[in-house]
């Protein structure tokens, strides 16, 4: 591949672990260019200045061309709004120069060049890493991670690869067009954000490849089958084979104690998370407000409920009464949801 575009996508609270995975991705392919996705607008006083990070761009939603767009971010939580621009982000830059684009999720680190990747994308249009490549041994891992691959999708989305060519694109029109209308969090109905879609692509799409490689996309839900272990040489291994990208997915929250209950005892994963954790305090955004994101709050700062999204994306009517949803005031959509006991 002689030109490969990599993007991640973020609101600025994740902007650390974006820092993070940007400085991973350029030490072991520098000739990359890396692109960022902002789902978000800087607080009054927040210093950004895209030549003093480690991306070659930035690009953010309102840049997408997605029609209306502030009515349709006013639908999703952060999580689903910032999967769900993924699709047109994608396109974006395969309409550009890249021959191949990858994406990686701002929560993962790359320890080792991404060489099957590449070499793949030389034969094959899409590349997708599986949650799982082998069968869980215990009672508790097929109830967390292989249930919860048949909940949550067979496909971790943290990482995707495309080709640009006709397949590719293919692909990427028809997943940007169903996370324009469907990307949410409602298990229960068969949907989360992006990633239940793409259980769909091998029989949707041709060649399309699954990469089984165990250095793939290690996370809390592969780590009892892909145990973490440091060589006198430096290299790290995640079961037999070399370490490529771990996904640190909800540090200092439940994902360390799932990684607890999968690392059987072992040490290795939690001097991962140390050296982590202390490369997101050196890249920590200087006076961003804990918590921040833009979207959301009404404009007199009062949070968004889950059932005000709800209602707005339900009830399209809406739209024709209230032309920018995050409006606050006696006449705006907030003020309406709470007289409808919303």
């Amino acid at each position: 591949m002689r030109s490969v575009h990599c993007y991640t996508s973020v609101s600025f609270s994740y902007l650390d672990r974006a820092r993070v995975l940007a400085e991973s991705v350029r030490k072991h392919h520098p000739d990359w260019t890396l692109w960022l996705l902002l789902s978000d607008e800087a607080p009054e006083g927040f210093h950004f200045d895209i030549a003093e990070e480690p991306f070659d761009y930035v690009v953010t939603i309102a840049e997408l061309g997605i029609p209306e767009w502030k009515q349709w971010a006013f639908e999703h939580d952060v999580v689903e709004l910032c999967t769900a621009v993924k699709g047109a982000m994608l396109c974006r830059l395969l309409d550009g120069e890249a021959d191949a684009v990858v994406y990686l999720d701002p929560d993962t680190a790359v320890f080792a060049p991404l060489s099957h990747v590449v070499d793949r994308l030389a034969k094959s249009s899409v590349v997708l890493t599986p949650h799982l490549v082998s069968p869980e041994t215990t009672s508790a891992g097929v109830f967390d991670n292989e249930i919860g691959s048949l909940k949550h999708g067979v496909y971790n989305l943290g990482f995707v690869a495309v080709r640009n060519n006709m397949q590719g694109r293919e692909f990427a029109e028809w997943w940007r067009d169903r996370l324009l209308k469907f990307c949410r969090d409602d298990v229960a109905n068969g949907l989360f954000t992006d990633q239940r879609w793409c259980d769909l692509v091998p029989a949707l799409f041709e060649d399309v490849f699954v990469l089984r490689n165990p250095g793939y996309n290690v996370a809390s839900w592969n780590l009892a089958t892909r145990p973490i272990q440091f060589q006198p040489n430096g290299t790290i291994l995640a079961g037999a084979d070399q370490l490529r990208f771990f996904h640190f997915t909800k540090v200092n929250s439940v994902g360390e104690a799932m990684l607890e209950r999968y690392s059987f005892g072992a040490s290795d994963v939690f001097e991962l998370l140390r050296w982590y954790r202390s490369r997101l305090a050196v890249h920590r955004p200087a006076g961003l407000p804990a918590n921040w994101w833009m979207y959301g709050t009404y404009t007199d700062k009062r949070p968004i409920p889950r059932a005000h999204r709800i209602a707005w994306r339900e009830q399209v009517d809406l739209r024709a009464s209230f032309k920018d949803p995050f409006l606050a005031g006696p006449r705006g959509f907030g003020e309406w949801c709470r007289q409808h006991g919303l």
